[in-house]
């Protein structure tokens, strides 16, 4: 049933315009949004420098 609430949905705006659940698109971006976090959680755990023990020289 189309009604006001259907209207509201076509007519929104900013992010959830972007990311929304009824559309191709939206799906799409969400999960392209999920794979980038991923990927940066990856590279920055992967990329970050070791901690080293301080060796003492007694």
């Amino acid at each position: 049933m189309a009604g006001p609430e259907a209207d509201a949905q076509l007519q929104s705006l900013g992010i959830k315009k972007d990311f929304n659940s009824c559309t191709l698109t939206g799906r799409m971006n969400c999960v392209l949004a999920t794979y980038e976090g991923i990927t940066l959680l990856v590279l920055y755990f992967k990329l970050k420098p070791k901690k080293t023990l301080a060796v003492k020289a007694t």
